[in-house]
């Protein structure tokens, strides 16, 4: 019997999946992305934890006070959530230059490494969206229904708005996110509730609803990603098309191969920067780099005929 026929990629090499070297380093290094993501996710709240509860300090200072939407590092760096401050900008409300400073550096750090690098790297409701994900794909559930990515943009507007109206930051007042730091920080309450509710929604109604769909500060942090100075990396003539990253991509949208085979990087800021798509290319197509500010550097020439470039579109 003659042997099954390997199907090749516009590049002419065979496609296939990644298959890792046996051992513990092989793995640890392929999947290093999830690994520092789960350390800085838990690392964040352990340091807030620890500061509130273990008096854990330098210099007769908390390391970390405060909550996800204002903090101070050792009572000196101020870090304030840009999103919140803009809900309490839109009330008329007088802000404090103290947190005016902690919103522009929390903001130029996400303009350096990508903004929606906190959904993925900080972000605590991010390991309920995951657990969710991953219960779907072993369980094979379907979506219960469409709803458009650019919703989120609208909740975000819908949020500017109703805080102007009633005077107080809205999302703020029933964020998830804050009532999931609340909830770990300070004790199981009804404030849990809400958390299922996304759990379960993302499970059984709608993979990555609430972040990839419904959630403004994604929206928001979206926005500064699409001008951010980290970017994914991709280097077209190595790509065969196997479709792995998109696979397993949160934002799969984002992965315009077209695009990115041009300019070199993923453009959109929707990319949260999680480094899934690095952990399953067989090619090391894709890797983290920074993004030229030079706009006529952006335009990288690949090596690529025109045969590649039709069946690539």
């Amino acid at each position: 019997m003659p042997a099954t026929e390997q199907r090749l990629g516009p590049n002419g090499k065979p496609v296939r999946s990644l298959e890792l070297a046996p051992g513990l380093w092989p793995w640890l290094v392929n999947y290093r992305h999830l690994l520092l993501r789960r350390c800085s996710q838990l690392g964040v709240l352990l340091l807030f934890f620890g500061s509130a509860h273990w008096s854990w300090a330098l210099l007769e200072q908390p390391l970390l006070s405060g909550n996800l939407s204002s903090s101070s590092i050792l009572g000196l760096i101020p870090l304030a959530d840009p999103f919140a401050v803009l809900q309490i900008f839109v009330t008329q409300h007088v802000l404090e230059q103290e947190v005016v400073l902690g919103a522009a550096l929390v903001l130029t750090f996400y303009w350096i490494v990508g903004g929606r690098a906190w959904c993925s790297w900080v972000c605590p409701v991010n390991l309920v969206e995951d657990l969710a994900s991953n219960l779907r794909n072993r369980l094979k559930i379907n979506n219960a229904f469409h709803l458009p990515r650019q919703t989120k943009f609208i909740v975000l507007i819908v949020a500017l708005l109703l805080s102007a109206l009633t005077g107080v930051a809205a999302f703020e007042w029933i964020s998830p996110i804050g009532v999931m730091h609340r909830e770990i920080l300070f004790g199981i309450g009804l404030g849990w509730l809400s958390i299922i509710g996304i759990f379960v929604f993302d499970l059984l109604v709608l993979r990555h609803g609430w972040c990839g769909r419904l959630c403004p500060l994604g929206a928001f942090y979206s926005l500064v990603g699409k001008y951010s100075l980290l970017k994914m990396h991709f280097d077209g003539p190595t790509c065969t098309h196997c479709g792995d990253c998109i696979k397993v991509c949160p934002e799969p949208q984002v992965l315009n191969l077209n695009q990115a085979t041009t300019i070199g990087y993923i453009k959109s800021g929707d990319c949260t920067h999680c480094g899934r798509c690095i952990s399953v290319c067989p090619e090391d197509t894709l890797a983290f780099n920074w993004r030229s500010l030079n706009k006529q550097s952006q335009q990288i020439n690949h090596p690529l005929d025109d045969n590649y470039r039709r069946k690539s579109s």
